[in-house]
């Protein structure tokens, strides 16, 4: 069976962010830093070359597919920052229709810049999608 691309590297977020070309991405990805290690108490870690991931849960599939992801995360793209786990659980649809401006797809949320939302609501997007994945989905 295929092994999971995206997996925990242990490269350091630092330099990842550091590196991030487009100065509002590097803001923004800081920003994200800030915001989803206070809410989950995790230690941020590198997922793949571009994935910022907090917590981890472990997965596996009726077809016998396993692996492991983070519980949340983000990736600060060029096109726009991708955020992930936000948006599976009770309540991110009244959630994401408070948000401001966005785009959903793929299990991502995508916003252009931090300043296109409202961050009390991205705070609660985060809190809930961290404890779904992490308590409500997973719990051991």
């Amino acid at each position: 069976m295929a092994e999971n691309k995206t997996q925990a590297t242990g490269a350091s977020v630092a330099e990842f962010l550091a590196g991030v070309e487009h100065p509002v991405r590097r803001r923004d990805g800081l920003r994200l830093l800030e915001l989803m290690s206070g809410i989950t108490g995790e230690k941020p870690e590198m997922w793949g070359p571009t994935i910022v991931g907090f917590g981890r849960y472990h997965y596996k599939y009726e077809t016998g597919r396993e692996g492991d992801a983070a519980a949340v995360g983000f990736s600060p793209r060029k096109a726009s920052l991708s955020l992930y786990g936000l948006t599976y659980g009770p309540g991110a649809a009244e959630l994401l229709a408070r948000l401001g401006k966005h785009r959903t797809g793929a299990g991502c949320l995508y916003v252009n810049t931090l300043e296109d939302v409202d961050e009390a609501v991205l705070t609660d997007l985060i809190r809930a999608g961290y404890r779904h994945i992490t308590t409500e989905l997973h719990s051991p």
